[in-house]
């Protein structure tokens, strides 16, 4: 929900404590969670809704992830952004992220949290990432300018998804931010999908299969096998799957 007071000629924004978190999957004791985060514009001050294109493209993974997660024990949930825009340096989806995050935590405690993030929804995951429930981040097709910081991620791990028919973002940025990524983050990958576009319409099962064992391997490493080859963590050229 959101709600504005004029400012001049600007309208401000803000959100009310819990309207950040939408509940898809809630056990009574998760022992771990996973926050999605859907995509959005470069710049847009108008008011989210949960039937626009880009919130509606996140919900085969909201399914797969809450039917296959180990023992139903994960909490599955999504980011409600207040506007639909980055807007540039107010970067309002990682304030809604963050928000998620501290209520996730009053809610169940401090329990490994991985976020998976689609673009717009994976530049506000790896901002967020140093948030203190955070233990990863899934970004699929992820928006990455290459000055994105990344020196917040000691102690994460992270992982990309990129199409090599992306249009919209650039697999060669993701790459660059991986690289980055790698001297400072537990652990940094990515992995390039033959044919995938940025919606993930084109195989898109391999999309919601991979990311949803991403987010398995993350939340518990020894546990659950990484779906993707050990190159995927080099310093060299990544593997195209």
């Amino acid at each position: 929900m959101t709600y504005g007071q004029r400012d001049g000629s600007a309208t401000t924004y803000g959100q009310r404590q819990g309207d950040a978190l939408l509940l898809r999957a809630s056990p009574t004791r998760p022992r771990a969670a996973v926050l999605v985060l859907h995509g959005g514009q470069a710049v847009s001050h108008r008011p989210t809704r949960p039937w626009q294109l880009a919130a509606l493209r996140m919900d085969p993974f909201v399914r797969a992830l809450s039917a296959a997660l180990p023992d139903r024990e994960v909490l599955v949930a999504q980011v409600r952004y207040r506007l639909r825009g980055w807007n540039d340096l107010r970067a309002d989806p990682v304030r809604d992220t963050e928000l998620a995050l501290d209520d996730l935590g009053a809610r169940v405690g401090p329990v490994p949290t991985v976020l998976l993030g689609h673009s717009m929804g994976a530049r506000a995951a790896l901002r967020a990432a140093g948030h203190p429930q955070v233990a990863g981040v899934v970004a699929l097709a992820p928006w990455w300018p290459p000055d994105e910081p990344v020196d917040h991620l000691a102690g994460r791990r992270v992982v990309a998804l990129h199409g090599d028919r992306d249009r919209i973002t650039s697999p060669a940025d993701s790459a660059h931010c991986v690289r980055r990524a790698q001297h400072t983050a537990a652990r940094a990958g990515l992995a390039v999908v033959h044919g995938g576009d940025h919606a993930m319409l084109r195989r898109r099962q391999f999309w919601h299969r991979t990311a949803t064992t991403l987010v398995a391997h993350l939340l518990d490493p020894t546990g659950a096998p990484d779906p993707l080859p050990e190159e995927s963590y080099g310093t060299d050229g990544f593997p195209v799957l």
